[in-house]
């Protein structure tokens, strides 16, 4: 079996919550990469800030949704979420805070998604 049919099999075979913990482990993992990198790395840095910033923006979109079934309460946390997100991305673009937060953050709703222990980035 080919790479790409094994990826679409085990994509097909995932619930929405683990297909959610696979993204927030893929792009946690580019966090952490990224904020190993020499500062002059823009580029690497740039693509997983914006790649997170992007997930959570999609995440927050999806909360506005009159039809979106999570609880009011939750889905005003993500949004605010999703904007700290935002906000705190671009200051680690400027250089004025680190990744670490950005990563805490992905790890702690990693966590939540499982229901289990602290999450690792796979």
């Amino acid at each position: 079996m080919s790479l790409q049919a094994y990826q679409r099999a085990a994509q097909r075979a995932e619930n929405p919550r683990e297909a959610e913990y696979r993204l927030f482990g893929q792009v946690t993992r580019s966090l952490m990469d990224a904020s190993t990198v020499d500062r002059s790395d823009i580029k690497t840095r740039i693509e997983a800030l914006d790649w997170n910033r992007r997930m959570w923006s999609a995440l927050a979109t999806d909360c506005a949704q009159p039809e979106n079934s999570l609880p009011i309460e939750v889905r005003a946390r993500i949004i605010s979420l999703s904007l700290w997100v935002s906000k705190h991305s671009s200051a680690v673009m400027r250089g004025e805070e680190d990744f670490q937060p950005l990563i805490d953050i992905n790890r702690m709703i990693m966590q939540g998604l499982t229901g289990g222990a602290p999450a690792e980035a796979a």
